[in-house]
């Protein structure tokens, strides 16, 4: 069984500024997305120009970080941060939930398509192949938090990763069966898990990009990138679910489902639905 290495959250201290890898990531992300945005430009066959990408990186940015915000609160944990409204502040302490960011970015391509007098989806497609590295960043950043680790699995797949952070849930495991797992706690002090995050890195992020990327690079009707997007992070998403841990406040919901993965289904059906719909009315218009 590998160990979780436990970074040290904090990259870079400077006397009392700290930075967090988790912050990093985030930067990363928003730099990819800057350059890709610049390369799809050069390329041409866009409505957008550089000025505009650097006027929608704002408006992004607090799409992502808002919408993420306020998507983990009423999703995740309404009734905590009911109570104490001011930990919703806390950003630097994670809490972020990407279902809530992405209806965070929704709203900012709408407000920016609006104003700029161009059509949403025309936003759409130009912003949906420049979002899956930033993703991709951003589960790094989970990994080296040792956060959001995934269900215990079999100790002798080369794959099971034992996290520290996850001693609590470990201990209450092996507590409710001990026959199992008592043995594999007194030798590790620790239970074999996924690193979902990386799973989620290589599928919503690595995977997710190549294909958008790849379609994207060829006319498309309009609209048809965007919901290639919607499909495949849905799906995606659906799969790793299997392998996360679900949120110990939550569990998980009707059907054995967790809450990304209900999440992600209307995802999946507004992808699909979308993805079809362009296509045909593309043939029709022609």
């Amino acid at each position: 069984m590998m160990i979780h290495p436990n970074f040290d959250p904090i990259a870079l201290s400077i006397g009392p500024l700290a930075i967090r890898w988790y912050a990093l990531s985030y930067i990363v992300g928003f730099v990819l997305f800057m350059w890709l945005g610049r390369r799809r430009i050069k390329r041409g066959n866009t409505v957008f120009t550089n000025e505009m990408l650097d006027d929608f990186l704002t408006w992004g940015v607090l799409g992502v970080i808002i919408g993420g915000r306020l998507g983990y609160v009423l999703f995740y944990q309404p009734g905590f941060y009911l109570s104490h409204p001011l930990e919703i502040l806390k950003v630097w302490q994670g809490g972020m939930a990407f279902h809530g960011g992405f209806i965070g970015v929704l709203a900012a391509m709408a407000l920016f398509a609006r104003k700029h007098k161009i059509s949403f989806l025309q936003v759409a497609d130009f912003v949906a192949p420049l979002v899956p590295l930033g993703l991709a960043s951003g589960r790094l950043g989970n990994f080296i938090n040792g956060e959001l680790w995934g269900r215990v699995t079999d100790p002798n797949a080369f794959w099971a990763m034992g996290f520290q952070h996850a001693r609590a849930e470990d201990m209450a495991i092996v507590g409710q069966d001990p026959s199992r797992w008592l043995a594999i706690w007194e030798q590790w002090q620790m239970l074999p898990r996924h690193p979902s995050q990386l799973y989620q890195f290589a599928l919503e992020g690595v995977a997710l990009f190549v294909i958008v990327w790849l379609f994207s690079q060829k006319p498309r009707p309009q609209g048809q990138v965007a919901a290639l997007f919607l499909l495949g992070y849905g799906v995606f998403r659906f799969i790793a679910e299997f392998a996360r841990q679900p949120d110990d406040y939550l569990g998980l919901l009707a059907l054995s489902m967790s809450m990304g993965q209900w999440l992600s289904l209307p995802m999946i059906l507004l992808g699909l639905a979308g993805f079809v719909y362009f296509g045909r009315r593309n043939k029709q218009a022609a």
